[in-house]
């Protein structure tokens, strides 16, 4: 049985990253897809860990070439995410989490429409300004511009399966790892993975 795949979204400053890798450090089943990107690496951020660094030119070859389940331009920036490496280890049964924005995400639900799309909400419009001041990564300009975003952002909330308010990280941590636990419960799945035990429950001998 294939892997799910499951989508995060959010606007920039929500804390999406944080929770992403707390979810990976308690859950060792998924596996997170990193994207390609053209922009510069932050202070901190490793290429192959955190996205893959490459130019303009390297990324729009790799598009014209077909190697991207979807891309996107998110404020001046190219962003990919690999079709080879997300083909690869869904048929290995691994479940893969994609951390992509709302475009990313919309694309991806058309290719795959069993993907499980989750949404992560600031508690409030000030305490995402002040996590994107406090967490020092961009210039007011850049700031500005990132806050300017969320109302296009939050305008798609309606397309995603799951909300998660993201004010204690604790909390929304245990919200989201419900979410893929329940995941994994499902009836289809259930009766995939366990037919023998099934079998031998209704064997009338």
């Amino acid at each position: 049985m294939s892997g799910n795949l499951f989508i995060i979204s959010a606007p920039s400053g929500a804390g999406k990253t944080s929770l992403v890798q707390a979810l990976l450090n308690i859950n060792p089943q998924i596996d997170l897809s990193v994207s390609y990107t053209t922009r510069d690496p932050r202070p901190g951020e490793h290429n192959g860990k955190d996205y893959h660094f490459v130019s303009r030119e390297i990324f729009l070859a790799m598009a014209k070439r077909g190697e991207f389940l979807e891309s996107a331009e998110v404020y001046g920036n190219l962003y990919g995410t690999s079709q080879t490496w997300i083909s690869h280890e869904n048929n290995r049964g691994r479940d893969i989490l994609l951390e992509i924005d709302w475009q990313g995400a919309a694309q991806i639900r058309r290719i795959f429409p069993e993907s499980i799309s989750i949404f992560i909400l600031p508690p409030s419009k000030q305490a995402l300004e002040d996590r994107l001041k406090r967490r020092g990564k961009d210039n007011d300009a850049v700031i500005a511009k990132r806050m300017a975003a969320v109302r296009e952002d939050v305008a798609h909330i309606a397309e995603f399966d799951y909300v998660i308010i993201n004010d204690n990280l604790n909390e929304a941590l245990r919200e989201l790892n419900a979410v893929v636990l329940s995941t994994k419960l499902r009836r289809e799945r259930q009766l995939s993975r366990h037919q023998d035990l099934i079998n031998q429950l209704q064997n009338p001998e």
